[in-house]
């Protein structure tokens, strides 16, 4: 929202939500219905592909948008090293309005303007008008309006909206005030309105101008570059005729310089070049691959996991994953390719990067989804995949490296002992985090609670879960006689022996649930039954007269940056405890292991990340 917010700001469609697309169906409909009642030679492709068309701007955006999350996070080529939050992506989330505002003024203008009707596919003279206005008008018209846009009285009511984003993404480039988008729409219109009227037009030509503007936009707008030195070296005047990525960020980051649409010669004429621009396109190509302190590891879980990430679309990112929305169900085919690509050449990628205080964090993820992890066949290839990410980690001088979600599986690779056995002599440091997950159950437990139950799978957590409560004098009751006597034989012959029990009844009113909790054994639960899972994965809420915590996580402070998605199914801000116990490591030099068997302090961990901001969930 701009500063003052002025007359015509809001789309005129923002009440409707996400239903705003059904504006366009009306136009498709009849566009549709006109082309196959049509004779063949009277049938009007360029309104036909108009629909088609809009989708295909959608999805250019979308690949930039992934591209550029992708890059920056590796740190290759960025620009400015400021971080991205959750309410820029808010405030973008809307950037598909103006591709509806265009659709609506595409099909009126077909339907009212005679010149605009069945449009030849390829006319060279509408190509060349497009082109010189282009360069002659719009660009000239454009570098004025963007002037006047930043006086204080435009800016304070509509252009401060644009500015509000200082890192750039490529969508940041459409995200105007309604009445701005009608006053960039005229500009742009002039050419497409001149070889309509002189009936020069053409599919290529109207195709093809807008294309450009939407690729040249996006470029611009990407906070990472991407045009190589040599393509000036070869032809100098090419630094007049285009703009690069680190010349329009100058402009974001400066305001008062760099104006130009994409052509900056009138930067150059009207003594608006910023001094720095050759500097920071040179210094921003040097940069390398950014070097973390600590590394995530994680992987997929859905098929659809993939739209929910960082690198996918941003609006859902950037909220808890639930169940797949209907209308990721049309993108099939998206869906089943990117499975496919996965499993015959998958490698691992980066999807997030952020900052803690002095140390650098990157999120990495296997190509691998949830199902694959329980085929035996695929073991050997996704211990393969966390050999090699581990490796590269160590190359890249990581401090410490977290096993997320499956990578840490005891029968996968004894939670990530398999690999100190293997490469003894590694630098960096495997840390499974479940010294801070067990350290997270303990204290979500209501005060002067006596007994809890013990259901689920009982992987290395709930052991030393287990453990821990009869320590502290919390009766244990599991109800799998063969956990129960090997957690018995580690309790013989101490204080809290009787404090472990073995029983089917079903009365304790909290319960400690893993993976494995069948939908028969939640539905025995009490009425108003705390349920507190201690599995990466939360279970299906089944019982409604139960309440559910999250799975082990804490709140991140404000001090921990670049957070701008969400950590699979965890709100916003909220991050896994075995994601944070590797910060935590990172932070306080902790030169050790947590894998295997091995239990880093429970009480020294969970002290730790209060003293640097992490906030129990069952505070908030």
């Amino acid at each position: 929202m701009a500063n003052t917010p002025g007359f015509l700001t809001d789309w005129p469609w923002k009440p409707l939500g996400n239903f705003k697309y059904v504006l366009l169906a009306p136009f498709a409909v009849k566009s549709t219905y006109d082309f196959i009642v049509a004779d063949a030679n009277e049938r009007d492709y360029g309104l036909m592909l108009v629909f088609p068309f809009l989708l295909a701007r959608m999805l250019n955006n979308q690949l930039w948008i992934s591209l550029s999350r992708y890059m920056t996070a590796k740190g290759k080529n960025r620009i400015v090293d400021k971080t991205i939050e959750f309410d820029q992506v808010d405030r973008e989330r809307d950037w598909d309005d103006q591709i509806i505002f265009n659709g609506i003024l595409y099909y009126v203008g077909i339907y009212t303007l005679e010149g605009a009707k069945k449009l030849p596919f390829w006319r060279l003279d509408g190509v060349i008008i497009v082109t010189l206005l282009h360069v002659g008008v719009v660009e000239f018209l454009y570098y004025w309006l963007h002037r006047a846009l930043h006086h204080h009285f435009l800016y304070n009511r509509y252009h401060s909206h644009h500015h509000s984003s200082i890192v750039t993404e490529p969508i940041t480039s459409v995200i105007h005030p309604f009445g701005e988008h009608i006053a960039y729409f005229t500009l742009f219109a002039i050419p497409l309105l001149t070889i309509t009227l002189t009936k020069t037009g053409s599919i290529v030509a109207f195709a093809g101008y807008v294309t450009f503007i939407d690729v040249m936009n996006n470029m611009g707008h990407c906070n990472f570059e991407l045009i190589p030195k040599v393509a000036f070296k070869i032809f100098p005047p090419l630094k007049y005729l285009m703009y690069t990525p680190s010349y329009h960020s100058l402009h974001h980051t400066q305001f008062r310089t760099n104006y130009s649409l994409f052509m900056p010669f009138y930067d150059y004429i009207y003594g608006t070049l910023d001094k720095s621009t050759d500097t920071l396109f040179e210094t921003s190509l040097e940069r390398k691959d950014e070097s973390p302190t600590v590394v995530h590891l994680t992987h997929l879980t859905t098929p659809e996991s993939i739209y929910h990430m960082r690198l996918g679309f941003a609006s859902l990112a950037s909220k808890p994953y639930a169940a797949p929305k209907w209308y990721l169900r049309l993108l099939w085919p998206v869906t089943i390719s990117s499975m496919i690509i996965t499993w015959i050449y998958g490698k691992t990628f980066v999807v997030e990067r952020n900052v803690f205080k002095n140390i650098k964090l990157q999120t990495w993820a296997i190509p691998k989804y949830k199902i694959q992890y329980f085929m035996e066949w695929q073991k050997e290839a996704i211990n393969g995949l966390i050999e090699e990410a581990i490796l590269e980690a160590d190359g890249k001088g990581a401090k410490v490296l977290t096993l997320g979600l499956l990578n840490q599986g005891e029968e996968l690779n004894s939670c990530g002992e398999l690999f100190i056995r293997k490469y003894p002599k590694l630098k960096v440091k495997f840390v499974d985090g479940s010294s801070l997950a067990v350290a997270v159950v303990l204290n979500s437990i209501p005060k002067h609670t006596t007994q809890v139950a013990l259901r689920g799978n009982f992987d290395k957590v709930a052991h030393n879960l287990a453990l821990a409560l009869c320590h502290k004098g919390i009766q244990v009751v599991m109800s799998r006689p063969v956990d129960y006597s090997k957690l018995k034989m580690e309790l013989e012959a101490t204080d809290a022996e009787h404090m472990l029990s073995l029983s089917r009844s079903y009365s304790q009113t909290v319960w400690l649930i893993g993976d494995g909790l069948s939908k028969e054994e939640q539905l025995k639960a009490s009425k108003g039954t705390l349920l507190i899972p201690y599995s990466q994965f939360p279970p299906k809420k089944v019982h409604k007269g139960c309440s559910y915590h999250t799975t082990p996580a804490m709140l991140a402070p404000k001090h921990l940056e670049n957070v701008d998605s969400c950590e699979n199914w965890l709100p916003r801000r909220v991050m896994s405890a075995w994601r944070i116990a590797g910060i935590l490591h990172g932070i306080e030099g902790w030169n050790v292991n947590e894998c295997g068997n091995e239990l880093f302090n429970i009480d020294k961990i969970w002290q730790a990340s209060l003293q640097h901001g992490f906030t129990p969930l069952t505070n908030q």
